[in-house]
């Protein structure tokens, strides 16, 4: 059973086929160019009301498949669907909580901000205005992004976010580090969150994916 995937290089999508090429599931990957704002066409919004990527198909039960759209959403669907790769805690470990506590922060705090940094015109920001609005959403996200470093305890047991363990919580983080000049960035500046997104970079199943998607 095949899932299908809408993103594009490099964008929401990116976690997700990670995750299922951790998981070893099969799927067929449709392009949503973001150049050109694809994703706002109307074809693409009869699967995606919202015009974002990414949108996961699950594999079909019947006439049709069920269709996710939100990353955290999807990642966390992945994980539940797929027990036995371990990719969550089950629901009472403790560390369950501790890796959808940081995912619900880059999801609620981090991912707007790339949003506005991406688009400001479409939160009213007057031409003269938008660079300071991507200023401001890049601040903000990066004070996102030192929360984390500074209290997810990294490296005190191993890379991720819970210690050795890997999860699901390590390649959202991983690939939205990377966002908003966080190539150059956080290498600098944030040696942790640097040390497990090289640690997610390196898995052998996700390493041709995180190549593809030039992270």
């Amino acid at each position: 059973m095949t899932y299908i995937l809408y993103g594009d290089l490099g964008s929401g999508s990116a976690p997700v086929e990670m995750a299922l090429a951790e998981i070893g599931a099969p799927v067929e990957l449709r392009d949503v160019p973001l150049e050109g704002d694809h994703q706002l066409r109307a074809e693409y919004r009869a699967i995606n009301p919202m015009g974002r990527l990414p949108t996961l198909v699950l594999p079909a039960h019947g006439t049709a498949g069920t269709v996710l759209t939100e990353s955290l959403a999807i990642l966390v669907s992945l994980a539940d669907l797929h027990p036995g790769t371990g990719l969550l805690p089950p629901p009472g470990d403790p560390g369950r909580a501790v890796a959808l506590r940081w995912m619900a922060l880059l999801a609620g705090e981090f991912y707007p901000q790339v949003t506005r940094w991406d688009y400001p015109a479409r939160f009213g920001y007057a031409p003269d205005q938008a660079e300071a609005a991507r200023d401001n959403a890049l601040a903000m996200a990066r004070d996102v992004l030192r929360i984390i470093e500074d209290h997810a305890g990294l490296s005190q047991d191993g890379p991720f976010l819970l210690g050795p363990r890997f999860s699901v919580a390590d390649i959202y983080l991983a690939v939205l580090s990377r966002w908003m000049k966080g190539r150059d960035w956080v290498p600098a500046n944030l040696p942790r969150i640097q040390a497990l997104a090289e640690a997610v970079a390196a898995r052998p199943a996700i390493a041709p994916v995180w190549a593809r998607h030039r992270l």
